[in-house]
């Protein structure tokens, strides 16, 4: 059995960890980076993320250069310009950015709103789809567009650090908006046009699985790896994750976190303009993933903002208790459970209060709270279920701290078995096994 180094990098921080199949042997500590928040932008310095990918190999004390191989995960879309050298031109463009609100309307404007779900499996989200973000660059710094050399996401950069290597994966590139996600035939030239691109600055879309390329030996000196060592091309973190779930089609997996992610594994993708749909980035399948952009984070702010000085297990008890009320608890207060947003919506939805009288209580909001994202988190299961792919009742669940699970699971309708999956991504990248081109 193959010995693989993980590299596991989320939006705040990286994990790396020895894998022997989907057991980890070694785990580093999370080295931290942080994302710069201005306005509607949200970027990450790539200088600081590759900081943090150093510290977090040393985390594992040499480790690093003993593995047959490296794996990769990866937040996405985390857009990218890169120069001839594979240097950033630009900052890491994040899937929270909302910069790029009128860009997204002018790309739908041209291809048409049916057409665009068609093709990209998506509509032009701002950020979440990074054609738009690409626009907005060609809007506003033409310039460094200019010295572009190839334009990807963070796998892509990773790899023209690590391995000089031009490389994506589906997963990602289904979330480019210039891929052909339904077909999974390459690049859409209906799409590049569209945009006035040209797929001379696009990487090669290879499966996940496939070796991308191997450890530079200058890569090699500064990140404390092996030269030599071959690296697979990488996959989106939730990819990873379902792939440790089984990735049967009807297979549904749960991240219960900050966010809510619920994904749906298919052999038969039918587009919603309500639903994220990729490319799961191996085994020629899909996800249609539809989230819940703050939910862990809708109630810790409710707790910094209306119970500071209540110690956290008293918090708790409340919570508990309020959740077994339902309904009642919140006394007619609705909660519309958009704090972060929605990310499939174009003109961004905000989180809001209905029904307040001056009899409302904190208790009262947060009950209300507690209820929006629990209907929220029933209503998604219509939206699967119309794909037409029949739903597995076996669901994975990673996450739940403070059993928030239970919560976003009590008003599910039907039967359901819920099986805990620990160190999802970390492990699920364990199940890969490498292959060459």
């Amino acid at each position: 059995m193959s010995t693989l180094l993980g590299l596991d990098i989320g939006s705040s921080s990286v994990i790396t960890g020895i894998l022997r199949g989907p057991k980890v042997v070694a785990e580093s500590p999370r080295a931290f980076f942080r994302s710069r928040l201005t306005g509607a932008k949200v970027e990450v310095d790539p200088d600081e993320l590759l900081g943090a990918i150093k510290i977090a190999i040393a985390g594992l004390g040499g480790r690093a250069r003993q593995v047959d191989g490296i794996a990769l995960a990866t937040m996405s879309p985390a857009w990218v310009v890169m120069d001839r050298q594979g240097r950033a031109l630009t900052p890491i463009v994040t899937h929270q950015d909302r910069r790029s609100v009128e860009f997204a309307h002018a790309i739908e404007r041209r291809i048409g709103k049916a057409r665009h779900l068609k093709l990209c499996g998506n509509r032009p989200f701002p950020g979440g789809i990074s054609s738009t973000t690409w626009a907005w660059y060609k809007a506003n710094q033409p310039a460094r567009l200019k010295r572009a050399d190839l334009v990807g996401h963070l796998n892509t950069f990773l790899h023209r650090q690590f391995t000089g290597a031009r490389v994506t994966d589906p997963s990602n590139a289904s979330f480019t908006g210039l891929y052909d996600t339904m077909g999974l035939s390459g690049w859409s030239a209906e799409l590049c046009s569209n945009l006035g691109v040209s797929r001379a600055l696009l990487p090669e879309v290879v499966d996940a699985d496939r070796i991308g390329g191997a450890v530079t030996a200058a890569a090699a000196a500064k990140f404390g790896l092996r030269a030599g060592t071959p690296m697979m091309v990488g996959i989106m973190d939730g990819s990873a994750g379902m792939l440790l779930a089984g990735a049967r089609p009807g297979q549904l997996f749960n991240v219960v976190g900050s966010t809510d992610v619920l994904a749906l594994c298919t052999d038969r993708p039918k587009p919603h303009e309500r639903l994220l749909t990729r490319a799961l980035g191996v085994q020629g399948r899909w996800l249609q993933v539809s989230t819940i952009a703050a939910m862990a984070s809708s109630i810790y702010w409710a707790r910094d903002q209306f119970f500071p000085g209540m110690p956290l297990e008293d918090f708790r008890k409340e919570f508990r208790r309020l959740s077994k009320l339902g309904a009642s608890a919140a006394c007619g207060v609705e909660f519309e459970p958009y704090m972060a947003g929605e990310r499939t919506s174009i003109e961004q939805r905000q989180g809001a209060f209905r029904q307040v009288t001056l009899a409302t209580t904190k208790t009262h909001l947060l009950a209300a709270i507690m209820e929006g994202l629990t209907r929220a988190s029933a209503e998604r299961l219509p939206l699967l279920q119309a794909t037409g792919t029949r739903l597995r009742r076996d669901v994975a669940v990673s996450g739940g701290s403070d059993r928030l699970d239970q919560l976003m699971h009590r008003d599910w309708p039907g039967q359901w078995t819920f099986r805990a999956v620990t160190d999802a991504t970390m492990r699920g990248l364990g199940t890969m096994e490498m292959r060459d081109r």
